[in-house]
Protein backbone atom coordinates (compact mmCIF):
# COMPACT_ATOMS: atom_id res chain seq x y z
CA UNK A 1 0.00 0.00 0.00
CA UNK A 2 1.13 3.52 -0.79
CA UNK A 3 0.03 6.29 1.55
CA UNK A 4 -0.29 10.03 1.06
CA UNK A 5 -1.19 10.98 4.62
CA UNK A 6 -2.31 10.00 8.11
CA UNK A 7 -4.68 11.94 10.33
CA UNK A 8 -4.14 10.49 13.79
CA UNK A 9 -7.40 11.69 15.35
CA UNK A 10 -10.74 12.61 13.83
CA UNK A 11 -14.14 13.19 15.42
CA UNK A 12 -16.03 13.82 12.17
CA UNK A 13 -14.92 11.31 9.54
CA UNK A 14 -16.59 8.20 10.97
CA UNK A 15 -20.07 8.81 12.34
CA UNK A 16 -20.20 8.31 16.10
CA UNK A 17 -16.60 7.13 16.36
CA UNK A 18 -13.19 8.53 17.16
CA UNK A 19 -11.07 7.44 14.24
CA UNK A 20 -7.82 7.88 12.43
CA UNK A 21 -7.87 8.56 8.70
CA UNK A 22 -5.45 6.80 6.38
CA UNK A 23 -5.10 8.41 2.95
CA UNK A 24 -3.99 6.10 0.15
CA UNK A 25 -2.00 7.52 -2.73
CA UNK A 26 -3.29 7.81 -6.29
CA UNK A 27 -6.69 8.08 -7.93
CA UNK A 28 -8.29 7.01 -11.20
CA UNK A 29 -10.42 10.18 -11.30
CA UNK A 30 -9.46 13.82 -11.85
CA UNK A 31 -12.25 15.66 -10.05
CA UNK A 32 -11.49 19.39 -10.37
CA UNK A 33 -12.95 20.00 -6.88
CA UNK A 34 -10.90 17.25 -5.19
CA UNK A 35 -9.98 18.46 -1.69
CA UNK A 36 -7.00 16.11 -1.40
CA UNK A 37 -4.91 16.96 -4.49
CA UNK A 38 -1.70 15.49 -3.10
CA UNK A 39 -3.30 12.05 -2.91
CA UNK A 40 -4.96 12.44 -6.29
CA UNK A 41 -1.61 13.28 -7.89
CA UNK A 42 -0.02 10.16 -6.41
CA UNK A 43 2.24 11.87 -3.89
CA UNK A 44 3.37 9.63 -1.06
CA UNK A 45 4.70 9.87 2.48
CA UNK A 46 7.27 7.63 4.09
CA UNK A 47 5.06 5.28 6.08
CA UNK A 48 5.59 1.53 6.22
CA UNK A 49 2.58 -0.73 6.71
CA UNK A 50 4.19 -2.38 9.73
CA UNK A 51 4.69 0.99 11.40
CA UNK A 52 1.06 1.83 10.72
CA UNK A 53 -0.12 -1.44 12.28
CA UNK A 54 2.01 -0.75 15.35
CA UNK A 55 0.49 2.72 15.58
CA UNK A 56 -3.00 1.23 15.48
CA UNK A 57 -2.11 -1.30 18.17
CA UNK A 58 -0.71 1.44 20.41
CA UNK A 59 -3.82 3.61 19.90
CA UNK A 60 -6.34 0.82 20.53
CA UNK A 61 -7.49 2.35 23.82
CA UNK A 62 -8.19 5.73 22.20
CA UNK A 63 -9.59 4.98 18.74
CA UNK A 64 -12.84 3.29 17.76
CA UNK A 65 -12.36 2.98 14.03
CA UNK A 66 -10.19 3.46 10.97
CA UNK A 67 -11.16 5.43 7.88
CA UNK A 68 -9.47 4.42 4.63
CA UNK A 69 -9.71 7.31 2.20
CA UNK A 70 -7.74 8.69 -0.70
CA UNK A 71 -7.22 9.25 -3.51
CA UNK A 72 -9.13 6.10 -4.28
CA UNK A 73 -8.37 3.09 -2.06
CA UNK A 74 -9.87 0.46 -4.39
CA UNK A 75 -7.19 0.98 -7.04
CA UNK A 76 -4.75 -0.80 -4.71
CA UNK A 77 -4.58 -4.59 -5.06
CA UNK A 78 -3.28 -4.90 -1.49
CA UNK A 79 -6.38 -3.21 -0.04
CA UNK A 80 -7.96 -6.54 0.93
CA UNK A 81 -4.95 -7.74 2.92
CA UNK A 82 -4.60 -4.28 4.41
CA UNK A 83 -8.19 -4.37 5.67
CA UNK A 84 -7.70 -7.90 6.99
CA UNK A 85 -4.76 -6.78 9.12
CA UNK A 86 -6.68 -3.80 10.51
CA UNK A 87 -9.65 -6.02 11.35
CA UNK A 88 -7.33 -8.46 13.14
CA UNK A 89 -6.16 -5.62 15.36
CA UNK A 90 -9.81 -5.11 16.27
CA UNK A 91 -10.96 -1.99 14.46
CA UNK A 92 -14.10 -1.25 12.51
CA UNK A 93 -13.34 0.16 9.05
CA UNK A 94 -15.00 2.90 7.06
CA UNK A 95 -14.16 3.08 3.35
CA UNK A 96 -14.35 6.29 1.33
CA UNK A 97 -14.72 5.44 -2.36
CA UNK A 98 -15.64 6.93 -5.71
CA UNK A 99 -17.51 3.76 -6.68
CA UNK A 100 -15.49 3.08 -9.81
CA UNK A 101 -14.59 -0.50 -8.85
CA UNK A 102 -17.78 -2.43 -8.09
CA UNK A 103 -16.01 -5.81 -8.07
CA UNK A 104 -13.69 -4.62 -5.30
CA UNK A 105 -16.63 -3.34 -3.28
CA UNK A 106 -18.45 -6.65 -3.72
CA UNK A 107 -15.44 -8.60 -2.42
CA UNK A 108 -14.84 -6.26 0.52
CA UNK A 109 -18.48 -6.58 1.52
CA UNK A 110 -18.60 -10.35 0.99
CA UNK A 111 -15.46 -10.90 3.06
CA UNK A 112 -16.81 -8.63 5.83
CA UNK A 113 -13.77 -6.38 5.65
CA UNK A 114 -15.59 -3.05 5.91
CA UNK A 115 -18.25 -1.79 8.31
CA UNK A 116 -19.26 1.50 6.68
CA UNK A 117 -19.08 2.80 3.11
CA UNK A 118 -19.19 6.43 2.01
CA UNK A 119 -19.52 6.65 -1.76
CA UNK A 120 -19.17 9.95 -3.58
CA UNK A 121 -21.61 10.49 -6.41
CA UNK A 122 -19.93 13.24 -8.39
CA UNK A 123 -22.69 14.00 -10.89
CA UNK A 124 -25.13 12.06 -13.08
CA UNK A 125 -23.36 8.85 -14.17
CA UNK A 126 -23.82 9.83 -17.83
CA UNK A 127 -21.79 13.01 -17.21
CA UNK A 128 -18.74 11.43 -15.56
CA UNK A 129 -16.88 11.28 -18.89
CA UNK A 130 -17.39 15.02 -19.33
CA UNK A 131 -16.50 16.27 -15.86
CA UNK A 132 -14.68 13.53 -13.93
CA UNK A 133 -12.84 10.94 -16.04
CA UNK A 134 -12.96 10.01 -19.70
CA UNK A 135 -12.28 6.37 -18.78
CA UNK A 136 -15.09 6.01 -16.24
CA UNK A 137 -17.91 3.61 -16.99
CA UNK A 138 -21.32 4.96 -15.92
CA UNK A 139 -22.41 1.32 -15.51
CA UNK A 140 -19.73 0.83 -12.85
CA UNK A 141 -21.04 3.79 -10.85
CA UNK A 142 -24.60 2.47 -10.99
CA UNK A 143 -23.41 -1.08 -10.17
CA UNK A 144 -21.57 0.18 -7.08
CA UNK A 145 -24.68 2.03 -5.91
CA UNK A 146 -26.77 -1.13 -6.26
CA UNK A 147 -24.15 -3.30 -4.52
CA UNK A 148 -23.91 -0.91 -1.59
CA UNK A 149 -27.68 -0.52 -1.21
CA UNK A 150 -28.18 -4.28 -1.45
CA UNK A 151 -25.65 -5.04 1.27
CA UNK A 152 -25.97 -5.23 5.05
CA UNK A 153 -23.18 -2.68 5.49
CA UNK A 154 -24.01 0.79 6.78
CA UNK A 155 -23.50 3.41 4.11
CA UNK A 156 -24.01 6.90 2.85
CA UNK A 157 -23.92 8.58 -0.52
CA UNK A 158 -22.62 12.12 -0.79
CA UNK A 159 -22.33 14.82 -3.43
CA UNK A 160 -20.24 17.98 -3.45
CA UNK A 161 -22.47 20.67 -4.92
CA UNK A 162 -20.70 22.90 -7.43
CA UNK A 163 -21.77 24.35 -10.81
CA UNK A 164 -21.89 23.10 -13.54
CA UNK A 165 -21.11 19.59 -12.29
CA UNK A 166 -24.27 19.69 -10.19
CA UNK A 167 -27.58 21.29 -11.12
CA UNK A 168 -31.21 20.91 -10.10
CA UNK A 169 -31.86 18.42 -12.90
CA UNK A 170 -28.75 16.45 -12.02
CA UNK A 171 -29.84 16.29 -8.37
CA UNK A 172 -33.23 14.98 -9.53
CA UNK A 173 -31.50 12.30 -11.59
CA UNK A 174 -29.22 11.21 -8.75
CA UNK A 175 -32.20 11.12 -6.36
CA UNK A 176 -34.00 8.68 -8.64
CA UNK A 177 -30.93 6.47 -8.99
CA UNK A 178 -30.43 6.19 -5.21
CA UNK A 179 -34.15 6.01 -4.39
CA UNK A 180 -34.61 4.27 -1.03
CA UNK A 181 -31.08 5.05 0.20
CA UNK A 182 -30.62 5.36 3.95
CA UNK A 183 -28.51 8.55 3.90
CA UNK A 184 -27.57 11.14 1.30
CA UNK A 185 -25.30 14.07 2.18
CA UNK A 186 -25.21 17.26 0.13
CA UNK A 187 -21.85 18.90 0.69
CA UNK A 188 -20.76 22.51 0.43
CA UNK A 189 -17.84 23.16 -1.88
CA UNK A 190 -14.61 24.07 -0.11
CA UNK A 191 -12.21 25.87 -2.45
CA UNK A 192 -9.33 26.26 0.00
CA UNK A 193 -7.21 23.45 -1.51
CA UNK A 194 -8.39 21.77 -4.69
CA UNK A 195 -6.97 19.89 -7.64
CA UNK A 196 -7.85 22.36 -10.42
CA UNK A 197 -8.33 25.92 -9.09
CA UNK A 198 -8.58 27.27 -12.64
CA UNK A 199 -11.83 25.34 -13.13
CA UNK A 200 -13.53 27.56 -10.56
CA UNK A 201 -12.95 31.10 -11.76
CA UNK A 202 -16.45 32.36 -11.04
CA UNK A 203 -18.00 32.85 -7.61
CA UNK A 204 -21.32 32.09 -9.29
CA UNK A 205 -20.30 28.43 -9.38
CA UNK A 206 -20.77 28.10 -5.62
CA UNK A 207 -24.19 27.19 -4.26
CA UNK A 208 -25.40 29.07 -1.20
CA UNK A 209 -27.30 27.70 1.80
CA UNK A 210 -30.70 28.42 0.29
CA UNK A 211 -29.85 26.60 -2.93
CA UNK A 212 -28.63 23.55 -1.05
CA UNK A 213 -31.82 23.63 1.00
CA UNK A 214 -33.75 23.50 -2.30
CA UNK A 215 -31.69 20.48 -3.37
CA UNK A 216 -32.52 18.84 -0.05
CA UNK A 217 -36.21 19.50 -0.68
CA UNK A 218 -35.89 17.73 -4.05
CA UNK A 219 -34.00 14.76 -2.61
CA UNK A 220 -35.95 14.17 0.60
CA UNK A 221 -38.92 12.26 -0.90
CA UNK A 222 -36.53 9.71 -2.43
CA UNK A 223 -34.28 8.85 0.54
CA UNK A 224 -34.73 8.03 4.19
CA UNK A 225 -32.52 10.90 5.32
CA UNK A 226 -30.90 13.83 3.52
CA UNK A 227 -28.47 16.16 5.27
CA UNK A 228 -26.42 19.21 4.32
CA UNK A 229 -22.77 19.39 5.33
Amino acid sequence: MLFSGLEKNSFIDYNGKISCVIFTSGCNFSCPFCHNPNAAKGETISLAEEDLYNFLIDRKAFLDGVVISGGEPTIHKDLFKFCEQIKKIGYQIKLDTNGSNPDSLKKLIHDQLIDYIAMDIKTSPSLYNKFISNTCSPKDIISSIKIIMGSNVKYEFRTTCIKPIISENIIKNISQIISGASLYALQHFNNSKILEPSFFKSKNQIYDDNELAQFKYIVSPFVKECIIR
